[in-house]
């Protein structure tokens, strides 16, 4: 499989952490994309027409992108437990959790563009401040509940993500619980394997 990849996205990050997790990074090379809001990459848009990564080129040729139906076909791959249940109240738990996580990372990139721009809309910062404390809040009040599967991975790329484009927020002092998660997770070997910003 191929994986079109950059290792500033956290949503490809998420895709390797997953991969690595169920044993399949191996059967996954991945090519240097890189992608911007402001330039189409045209070459890409001939697998996915919206440019974005991550996108994943199977072995018969077809392709999946969005990081979560990524997650979800690999999930199918291995042989160990699933870490997105299949069914019942257990997997609308783990993919509502999971949309915390990876809206909050939306949300992040959004407001990361917005402030890069010469002259940002101050009510748009605003606003973007406003949500992510209200996301932090929610992650640091169920984190400890979240069992391991793809949402806590997320929740993993998440906390890295914010000290690679937002330590000025010093989030950690707000969310004590959400920090000691982070710094353990930090440590799976999942995680040192696919360090972000670098490559």
């Amino acid at each position: 499989m191929l994986l079109h990849w950059s290792p500033r996205s956290p949503f490809v990050r998420k895709v390797m952490v997953f991969a690595h997790e169920t044993g399949l990074a191996d059967r996954i090379t991945t090519t240097r994309t890189a992608v911007a809001m402001t330039r189409p990459h045209q070459a890409l848009m001939a697998e996915n027409p919206l440019s974005k990564i991550p996108t994943l080129r199977l072995e018969d040729g077809s392709v999946l992108y969005d990081s979560l139906v990524i997650c979800e076909y690999l999930d199918t791959l291995h042989g160990g437990p699933r870490l997105i249940p299949a069914e019942g109240p257990a997997r609308w738990q783990e993919l509502r959790r999971h949309a915390l996580a990876t809206g909050f990372l939306d949300l992040l990139i959004l407001w990361r563009n917005e402030r890069d721009k010469p002259h940002p809309l101050p009510e748009l910062l605003d606003a973007f401040a406003v949500k992510a404390l209200a996301a932090l809040a929610a992650v640091e009040a169920e984190i400890d509940e979240i069992p391991m599967g793809l949402a806590k991975i997320t929740l993993g790329v998440l906390g890295s993500y914010l000290d690679f484009r937002f330590d000025d927020i010093e989030w950690r002092k707000t969310c004590p619980r959400f920090a000691a998660f982070h710094a353990e997770f930090a440590q799976r070997p999942s995680m040192l394997a696919t360090p972000v910003g670098e490559g």
